[in-house]
């Protein structure tokens, strides 16, 4: 038998040693993926059947659920359960809160990448990155003693509103809004910028028709996840939308959201009532909506690799 070398006797211990390495590597990253893939089909299957027992189990009239305007679950004669103006207030908010995050945000981030100096976004994206570290409950506090009074006083209203939420909800997503689109168009070659200036066009010609249409798959992601955080909040928004069960006619108007109305009813109702499974009902248009975001943004992720 071959005597093996102090040199080659090493070489096999390394080798020896860098094969279980990777076989315990393997091992930990398959598990990793097999503990996020059990939770996600774990929540969904007890999210859904929760959410569908109010209309298994208790009758609860699907169209009606979707629908109806009433929602008054505690009514001994007649409960109705209507959350369409909870499903409105929550699209409603969310799209109006985009409406205002976006433009700052992709403003923003052509400021820091294409005009602002090399320091302006050392300074900026450091002070945009903090306000995502502020808890929700502040933004919501500061909106309930600051914005809310300002509303009632100089706009009209009772101050709790859609206006008041849509403000609060645009100031949270701004920062994920800002962080993407920054990234994306920091990311666009600069030879795209070099030729558009060869061929004569301004900065500003450059920026309008060159690098937001080379960039706008990213910067319709930074936007729907925006809104995907802006759709499942729940306490910033509870302390200033007012919390009303009524459709709201304007933006001064109060209104509820689907977590708001989730948060306020769930430690009041008992487990497997009637409207406790509603609530859980509302749950599940929440998971739905947020696949189909999450759909979305693959979607515009595949237009952004073609």
């Amino acid at each position: 038998m071959e005597k093996l070398t102090p040199a080659k006797d090493r070489l096999l211990k390394s080798k020896n040693n860098w094969m279980d390495g990777e076989l315990r590597g393997k091992v930990l990253v398959l598990l990793c993926a097999v503990i996020m893939i059990s939770a996600t089909i774990s929540i969904t299957i007890f999210l859904g059947t929760k959410g569908l027992q109010s209309f298994i189990k208790n009758g609860v009239s699907l169209l009606e659920f979707l629908t109806s305007t009433h929602w008054n679950p505690t009514n001994q004669a007649k409960p109705e359960y209507g959350a369409l103006p909870f499903i409105f207030g929550s699209f409603a908010v969310t799209f109006l809160a985009a409406l205002i995050a976006a433009p700052l945000g992709i403003g923003g981030a052509i400021f820091m990448t294409e005009i602002a100096p090399s320091w302006g976004r050392k300074i900026l994206q450091p002070i945009i990155e903090l306000l995502v570290g502020i808890p929700s409950v502040v933004y919501g506090f500061i909106g309930l003693t600051v914005l809310v009074p300002f509303i009632r006083e100089h706009v009209g209203g009772l101050g709790f509103s859609l206006l008041s939420g849509m403000i609060v909800l645009s100031i949270m997503i701004l920062p994920t809004i800002a962080t993407i689109a920054t990234d994306a168009i920091s990311s666009l070659p600069n030879s795209l910028r070099e030729g558009s200036y060869a061929l004569g066009a301004t900065r500003w010609q450059t920026i309008r028709k060159v690098l937001i249409p080379a960039a706008l798959p990213s910067l319709l992601t930074a936007i729907v996840l925006g809104m995907a955080r802006a759709f499942g909040e729940a306490l910033a928004v509870q302390m200033v939308i007012g919390n009303v069960r009524n459709l709201p006619s304007s933006i001064l108007d109060a209104s509820a959201t689907l977590t708001t109305i989730i948060t306020l009813n769930m430690g009041h109702t008992t487990y497997g009532s009637v409207e406790n499974n509603t609530l859980w009902s509302m749950g599940l248009i929440l998971l739905v909506m947020s696949f189909a975001f999450i759909l979305l943004i693959r979607y515009l992720s595949s237009r952004r690799k073609m």
